[in-house]
This record gives C-alpha cells, sequence and structure tokens, in this order.
C-alpha cells in the first residue's frame, strides 16, 4: 500500500468511525491560516491536496499557531487536563487515552553499597477521579477499560500475581506462580497477561564510584548493563488465569530489567534490546525462540510507547527535530514501509487519544536552558498543542513521576 493510498483509507476509516469533524478541519488538513471567513473549498478538493502535500513528504502542521497556555482544568472535546498539577491530582485524559496511573521512584539502601529501585504507585480512582496512593505495589499493569490492574507485592521476584479492582482497591484473585515475577503487561484487548520471569530482583541497585559533568569522583548507584537475572515469561489467560512458563535464554544486550510485552496482535512477545541504535527490540514466539518482527511493528521503536494508532495505519516515532522556544516534533509513519507521512509536535509520543491525536511529553524550556516538559496533546496537521499537566522538573535527585496510560 502506498502512501496516498494510506492516507486515503485513514481518512475514510476516521470519517467512519468519528463524529462529524467540528469547523475548520480541512484547514487543519491542509495547514492554512484560520481566518474568519466563509470557507467553500469541496470535501474532494481538499483530501486530495491533503494526499498530495504528504506525499511530497510536507509535514501537515498549521501555520501561525502558538501553544495554548495553561489555565485551571480543561474541560474540552472529549478532553479533560488540569495545566496548573504537577504531579496531576485529578483526572488527566483524552479520547480513547487516560492517565490510569502514575509513580515516583526512590532508591531504599539494604547495605551500605546495594539498594533497591522502589516504585511508589498513584492510581485513578474511577469513583472520584482523583489518584491516590497505593503504596502495596511494586510493578503495576493496568487492563483496556480501567476496571483491572495485574499488581505485584512489595519484593520480587514475586511468588504470586493479584488482579485488583480498581473500583474497590481489592484484590479479586492471585494467580500462583512457580518462577518469580518482577514485569507485567496486558495485551492490547486485555484478555491475556504476559509475566516477565527473574531469578532475582531486576531493580537492584549497586553504589559505585563515577565521575560528574565537572570530572568529580562520587559515588552513584547502577543497575549493570548484561547482568540481567532474566529467566522467562508467562503468558496467561486474564479469565482463567491458566497459562504456561517460557524460559528465555539469557542475551547479554539487556539491562537488569527488561519485561516483556505483547505485539498488537499478541502472538508474539517483544522486548528492548541494547545496541548500535536506541530503541531497539527482539521479538520471541511463545516458544521462547527470538523471530522477526511482524510487518507493521518492524520500524517501531521500544523506546517510544504510544507505538501504533488504534486503526494500526500509523506508527509513532522518536523525536526528529527541536527548535527553540521550546517546540519539538516527533516523527509518524507508515508502519509497513517506514516512510515518513508526517511530522506531530511533541518530544515523546505517548499514547494515541484516537486516529489523529497523542499524548505526548513537550519541552517549555529553550534549547539553552535544562529540559522540562509537561503532558499535552499534539494532533496531526496542526501545529497546536493542549497542555494536559503541569510541568515535569528533572532536576537531579528529584523524585519525578512516569505517566501509565490506558485506553477505555
Amino acid at each position: 500500500m502506498n502512501v496516498e493510498e494510506l492516507l486515503r483509507d485513514s481518512l475514510r476509516d476516521l470519517a467512519a468511525e468519528q463524529p462529524p469533524a467540528g469547523g475548520g478541519f480541512a484547514d487543519r488538513v491542509l495547514a492554512v491560516r484560520r481566518r474568519r471567513r466563509a470557507r467553500r473549498l469541496a470535501s474532494v478538493a481538499a483530501a486530495t491536496a491533503a494526499v498530495v502535500a504528504v506525499a511530497v513528504g510536507v509535514p501537515l502542521l498549521e501555520s501561525g499557531k502558538s501553544d495554548v497556555r495553561p489555565s485551571g482544568v480543561v474541560r474540552k472535546d472529549g478532553i479533560t487536563g488540569h495545566p496548573d498539577q504537577s504531579p496531576p491530582r485529578e483526572l488527566v485524559a483524552a479520547g480513547n487515552a487516560v492517565l490510569a496511573a502514575y509513580y515516583t521512584v526512590r532508591n531504599q539502601p539494604k547495605t551500605e553499597h546495594t539498594a533497591v529501585e522502589e516504585r511508589t504507585y498513584r492510581l485513578l480512582d474511577p469513583r472520584t477521579g482523583r489518584y491516590e496512593q497505593d503504596a502495596r505495589w511494586s510493578i503495576v499493569a493496568i487492563a483496556p477499560g480501567l476496571r483491572t490492574a495485574a499488581v505485584l507485592e512489595r519484593n520480587l521476584p514475586a511468588q504470586r500475581i493479584g488482579l485488583l479492582d480498581l473500583a474497590t482497591g481489592r484484590v479479586e484473585r492471585w494467580i500462583p506462580v512457580a518462577h518469580g515475577v518482577g514485569g507485567l503487561a496486558f495485551s492490547y484487548d486485555g484478555r491475556r497477561l504476559v509475566a516477565t520471569t527473574y531469578d532475582a530482583n531486576p531493580d537492584l541497585r549497586t553504589k559505585v564510584k563515577v565521575r560528574n559533568s565537572k570530572n568529580q569522583e562520587v559515588w552513584d548507584w547502577t543497575s549493570g548493563f548484561g547482568d540481567s537475572t532474566r529467566s522467562g515469561f508467562y503468558d496467561l489467560d486474564v479469565l482463567s488465569g491458566e497459562g504456561a512458563w517460557t524460559p528465555v535464554a539469557f542475551d547479554r544486550n539487556t539491562n537488569s530489567r527488561q519485561d516483556f510485552a505483547f505485539s498488537r496482535a499478541g502472538d508474539l512477545m517483544y522486548a528492548q534490546v541494547i545496541g548500535g541504535r536506541d530503541g531497539m527490540q527482539q521479538f520471541y514466539d511463545r516458544q521462547g525462540a527470538k523471530v522477526a518482527a511482524p510487518a507493521d511493528e518492524r520500524y517501531l521503536r521500544s523506546d517510544v510507547s504510544a507505538r501504533l494508532s488504534p486503526n494500526g495505519r500509523l506508527a509513532a516515532l522518536g523525536l526528529t527535530k527541536e527548535v527553540s522556544p521550546g517546540k519539538s516534533y516527533s516523527s509518524v509513519r507508515d508502519p509497513r514501509t517506514g516512510k515518513e507521512i508526517t511530522k506531530v509536535r511533541g518530544a515523546q509520543l505517548l499514547a494515541w487519544a484516537d486516529d489523529r491525536r497523542l499524548i505526548a511529553w513537550e519541552r517549555v524550556t529553550t534549547l539553552e536552558e535544562p529540559y522540562r516538559a509537561r503532558l499535552v496533546l499534539v494532533t496531526l496537521g496542526s501545529d497546536k498543542v493542549v497542555p494536559l499537566s503541569g510541568v515535569r522538573d528533572d532536576g537531579y535527585g528529584r523524585q519525578e513521576w512516569e505517566p501509565v496510560f490506558a485506553h477505555r
């Protein structure tokens, strides 16, 4: 399928699946300045012009648009944001994407030279729309639909997996395991759960001497590249809790924690590997053997969590350009050919809200200043961003929060 066919089919699907577009949609696609005047563009002409713009590699971005500045609560067009809150205290969502949880991390010393990197989660309470701390869990994965979470208790590797009812905060069922588990991820449809197994705590850290930016020798915590104790994975049916454990051979191209996740179709697993290029990933079949990536995931990156659009026709890729003051652009590509279709605002694409909008981290500082970012909603064909959270300060030693998204 060529780029013209891809965009045409995507637009046709979008028209069928989405409610009628509001005034100005054609302008946004064609990158024309909005002006308050009568528009008599025929829809066929608009679609044709959009295809031509994509085919020649011109980013579909509105010109002359500035960011929407934070001012209280954002509630409009299926968007709920709190630009004055970092970390968020109340619901953040856009389209089908919901900030279901977030966590902070700190090193908890165990001996003079060892520590465990521990997470503290705050989960969305569906009754109140607020994020509430739940210190019981070391790892939390949220299922699509935001009703159930898979959880692991504090001591890793864990000997059982809990299925937590997010509405009541109670564990409805425990799944015992013979091999200790350290990581969890749901399939795209939420019916299966992959549990990564480890022979030792994957978050163990060792204190070593390193040199800082001033060339001073200081103590710091490190996990040690190539020291992973990952042993395999469970592929579990969520409803019954049944499934099999599959051993996976040691791979020195992994970090201490390198969890498995499902492919979009759910028939393969993948995990990040460390190599000459950032974001590399390796796929495995259910027998634990290395296999080639699926056709629509071969160009994806393991460090860009948005991955495929809901209809599977677009691939979210990495940062391609940054300009001052505080503007970043990431690539959106044809998942089967790897050819760039357009660029979209955002330094790191986190989740698809629908087939044309994404939630991303976007910087608020110039290129000359320390990096600081906020959650924003970005749209294909538009240079505008809608802030969803306050600014995250990535200062040294601070406990910054990491988002966990799930789709409705």
